[in-house]
């Protein structure tokens, strides 16, 4: 499913190639019919707002947003274990289960990384990825939250992830 891309890619560290590439992307999120209408306006949205940055000045506020801000942060294990020893353990699972899926994970990178996950759901249909992210569901709901409070560009990203994680939403 092309939002989970799409997603993933906004709430990945801006590099050049998304830079290049905003035009197309809102050609993209317009014409795709899988993005609800909401979720078209709040992702045209946040695509503009990147826009009226420089790419430098986005990198700046991403590691700010972000990095910077343990309760932004999307390692999704930090929020439930911190640095505790639990952590680990559910980053193994995590990466076995993508290697099980058929996805590979760069070694640089956590398999409780928001973007990969937003990867890995692309891949599934649409129950799949709705129960998968509802596992996260109330990590996903504390981060949304946060970044409204900070009145980050990257908050209604997270606020999409949440609804779609809804199983009830699945049925209707």
């Amino acid at each position: 499913m092309l939002i989970y891309r799409i997603m993933a890619r906004l709430l990945d560290y801006p590099d050049r190639e998304l830079w290049d590439n905003l035009p197309l992307l809102t050609e993209i999120i317009a014409q795709d019919d899988g993005i609800g209408d909401t979720e078209r306006a709040a992702l045209l949205k946040v695509v503009a707002e990147l826009g009226k940055q420089s790419l430098v000045d986005a990198q700046a506020e991403y590691v700010r947003t972000f990095d910077l801000v343990p309760e932004h942060s999307l390692h999704l294990t930090h929020h439930l274990f911190g640095d505790d020893r639990g952590r680990g353990p559910a980053l193994i699972d995590l990466g076995e289960h993508y290697r099980s899926n058929g996805l590979e994970i760069e070694a640089n990178e956590l398999p409780d990384y928001l973007p990969l996950i937003l990867e890995y759901v692309s891949t599934l249909d649409e129950l799949q990825a709705r129960v998968f992210l509802a596992d996260a569901g109330k990590v996903i709901t504390v981060i949304a939250a946060n970044l409204e409070e900070a009145n980050s560009i990257y908050a209604p990203l997270l606020r999409i992830i949440e609804r779609r994680g809804h199983l009830a939403s699945a049925a209707a």
